[in-house]
This record gives C-alpha cells, sequence and structure tokens, in this order.
C-alpha cells in the first residue's frame, strides 16, 4: 500500500506540472465536460478555476455542485500507456467571492497572469472546488486514492 505522503507528493507534482484539466458536470444526469485553466491550493484541500456566468458550466454547476476534475500528463505518444498518469479530483464546486477572497483571486493570478483581465470582467465567475477525495492512476493501471479530511 502507498504511503499517504506519498500519494499526496505525487498528486501535487502532476498539479504542478498541467496548467488546462478537464471538468466534468452534470445537467439532469447527462454528463459534460470542458477544458478549464486552474489552481490547486498547496495543500490540496481546493482547487480554483474561471468560467463566464453564461456558460453551459457554471449553469450546471449552479443547478447541481458535484464535479469532477481530471488532470493527466499524456505526451500523446505510444508511451503514455505505460508512462502517463492521470488525477480525478471529486469534489464540489461553490463560487468565490472575488471581492473578499483575495487569496483565491491572487492564487488563480500567479498560474495564470496572462488571464488577469479575463477573470477581472463583470461576467466572469471564480469557482472553488472542495475536494473531498483524488483518484491517481499511474502505470495504466495502479489507482490509489487520498481523501482529503474537511
Amino acid at each position: 500500500m502507498a504511503d499517504p505522503d506519498d500519494i499526496r507528493r505525487r498528486i501535487a507534482a502532476l498539479l504542478d506540472a498541467q496548467w488546462l484539466a478537464v471538468l466534468s458536470t452534470q445537467h439532469r444526469g447527462a454528463p459534460y465536460a470542458s477544458l478549464v485553466g486552474f489552481a490547486a491550493e498547496p495543500d490540496l484541500h481546493r482547487i480554483y478555476f474561471a468560467t463566464p456566468e453564461t456558460t453551459r458550466k457554471f449553469r450546471n454547476i449552479s443547478e447541481d455542485p458535484r464535479v469532477a476534475l481530471l488532470v493527466d500528463s499524456r505526451t500523446h505518444r505510444e508511451s503514455d500507456f505505460h508512462q502517463a498518469s492521470a488525477v480525478t479530483v471529486v469534489g464540489t464546486a461553490a463560487e468565490v467571492d472575488k471581492a473578499a477572497d483575495t487569496a483565491a483571486v491572487s492564487l488563480y493570478l500567479s498560474r495564470h497572469p496572462y488571464l488577469s483581465d479575463f477573470l477581472h470582467a463583470a461576467t466572469t465567475r471564480l469557482l472553488r472546488i472542495d475536494v473531498k477525495r483524488y483518484l491517481l492512476v499511474e502505470n495504466f493501471q495502479q489507482v490509489m486514492e487520498l481523501r482529503i479530511q474537511p
């Protein structure tokens, strides 16, 4: 069995190495996936992403805050079948008050400074995923779980 601290380090390294993730939401039981830029807190308890309030993902989250986020290391080569890793983040999403939570805004912009105008637009919402658990898959089939305590 893998050491929880080692699993945490592997997950943090993967999240740190990637800028984009696939966000999964649902609407009345139908899945929906979209690409988002994200930033993770160092303790892995929360992950942030931004989206315009007019998007399907924002509407879906407003109706059902349960989400999954997939981050992976694929390089689009055959070796990915044996070397790529992926982490699925499971949690609930909620809107962040950008004016009140300056730490979240700073974290997001430190990761994506080129999205400053986008983030500060009146119609853009910053969302926080409160992580319940991570599922890390390595070597195409080795699955490790890390639960996050509130």
